[in-house]
């Protein structure tokens, strides 16, 4: 679930921390860059939590009209990256029409959709919750994905999208946005996604 990724990255350390300890000054610029964030979605690696350890420093530089100094810094990175087939248990954060929303505490992109939940099931449009009909010999009985609910599921895909800023649309250009309208008109989408495409619910 948890994988140490090796990077580099040039670290920028302004002048008021000079008198820090310089790992430290160091770690906490990383951290503050990637740590457990939106942007902190790495494409292809997955959602960066913390730093592991610093492995290299080079040497620092600091610019003409900058007085902070520069770093290339080589790291290792913990990253949340579960393999495929991996089997997690999260709570259920809420229940749609496109199916079960799970919650892991620090990572709420996992969808459980329809056709992977166990069957026969249906969507409670009162309650907003699915229901799985569990038959027994007595006959059917409703059991509730209730939210907060501990849920275990098995990993079956992923889905990385990659939100690098673009340049504005020729739509987006000529007309204005509406007041509270998300910026060009579309929705923010996650970057990284897990999804549960077969009957892979425990």
């Amino acid at each position: 679930m948890f994988v140490a990724v090796e990077m580099v990255d040039t670290v920028r350390i302004p002048p008021w921390n000079f008198q820090r300890q310089f790992n430290e000054a160091i770690a906490e610029e990383l951290n503050k860059k990637l740590a457990n964030k939106w942007t902190g979605v790495l494409y292809i690696v997955g959602l960066c939590i913390c730093l592991y350890d610093i492995t290299k420093l080079e040497d620092s530089y600091i610019f003409p009209g900058d007085g902070a100094s520069h770093t290339k810094v080589h790291f290792r990175y913990v990253v949340f990256h579960p393999f495929l087939d991996e089997i997690l248990v999260g709570k259920i954060k809420h229940c749609s029409q496109e199916g079960v929303h799970v919650s892991l505490g620090f990572f709420d992109d996992i969808v459980i959709p329809p056709e992977s939940l166990q069957q026969p099931a249906k969507f409670d449009e009162a309650e907003q919750v699915w229901v799985w009909e569990y038959e027994t010999d007595e006959g059917a009985h409703d059991l509730y994905m209730d939210q907060g609910e501990d849920i275990r599921f098995r990993i079956t895909d992923e889905v990385f999208l990659d939100t690098s800023p673009t340049g504005p649309s020729a739509a987006a250009t000529n007309t204005p946005a509406a007041p509270g309208a998300e910026e060009g008109g579309q929705k923010k989408e996650a970057p990284y996604t897990l999804l549960v495409r077969r009957r892979s619910l425990i």
